[in-house]
């Protein structure tokens, strides 16, 4: 039996198919750390952890006839996941009249799973021991200026870049915003014929997105390249069964996911 379950079930290969194109589709919707981070898998769901460096502090020290690495830790990676109910009748009435399932609740699932994923890659898990992007001691803090005036936006994210490029941290730099600062940037810039958006998203070659998980008034700028940062994949988003309760089926949406952060210094946080 596979780790899904799904052979426990008489739903048809069709159904999972079609469930399977339907949480991709909704999950795209709502990630946005995917969209700049590298991904390291996916490893298989029976990787359950992962060695995680600290790129500035890796060496290897020798005491006693005993050598270690330095500056490596290793960490389990965590199962997000939300569950849901298809009704067994309402299956049964669908597939007698020819209509096809409707997927709602499962886009609800894996929106949650995404935005769970999200909120992980950005804030980390300070209880469980993760580290995210905005919760990083060892980032850089920048205090922002207001972005709904004048150039303050632009000279903002600038001064971020030249602080990264100042500590050698060259590559493509990746700018996050929360909505309400995407908002206030949607206006003409005097003088240019630009928005200020547009500016700021040619300063970050349009690397340049906007999450509902950062909250209001919260804003980074992060070098992902590889050597300082991904996001370790064990088990990619999927549909598993669980069982079949009072004769309806309860399916979890879920994936083994979390950020691993090899050099702190590469990520600027706005304050």
């Amino acid at each position: 039996m596979s780790y899904l379950a799904r052979e426990t079930t008489n739903l048809s290969e069709s159904f999972w198919t079609e469930l399977d194109t339907v949480v991709v589709a909704a999950a795209k919707k709502v990630l946005t750390g995917r969209r700049f981070l590298h991904v390291f898998g996916p490893l298989g769901i029976g990787v359950d952890n992962v060695a995680v460096d600290d790129t500035d502090k890796l060496k290897e020290k020798a005491e006693d006839g005993l050598i270690i690495t330095v500056g490596r830790r290793y960490m389990q990676i965590p199962m997000i996941y939300d569950d849901f109910i298809l009704l067994a009748r309402d299956l049964e009435s669908l597939k007698k009249s020819g209509l096809p399932v409707d997927f709602s609740k499962a886009v609800v699932s894996a929106s949650a799973c995404a935005f769970k994923e999200d909120k992980l890659i950005y804030f980390g898990n300070k209880e469980l021991g993760y580290t995210g992007l905005m919760t990083a001691t060892g980032a850089n803090k920048l205090s922002k200026k207001d972005w709904s005036k004048g150039e303050n936006a632009f000279a903002d994210v600038a001064a971020a870049i030249e602080l990264l490029m100042a500590k050698n941290i060259y590559g493509n730099y990746s700018l996050i915003v929360s909505p309400d600062l995407y908002l206030q940037m949607q206006r003409l810039q005097v003088g240019t014929g630009l928005l200020e958006a547009e500016r700021v998203e040619k300063l970050v070659e349009g690397h340049f997105y906007k999450s509902p998980v950062l909250g209001k008034g919260k804003a980074l700028l992060v070098c992902p390249e590889a050597t300082n940062m991904d996001l370790v994949i064990g088990q990619d988003m999927a549909a598993a069964y669980l069982e079949q309760t009072e004769l309806n089926h309860s399916i979890r949406i879920l994936e083994t996911a979390f950020p691993r952060i090899k050099r702190e210094q590469a990520i600027v946080i706005f304050e």
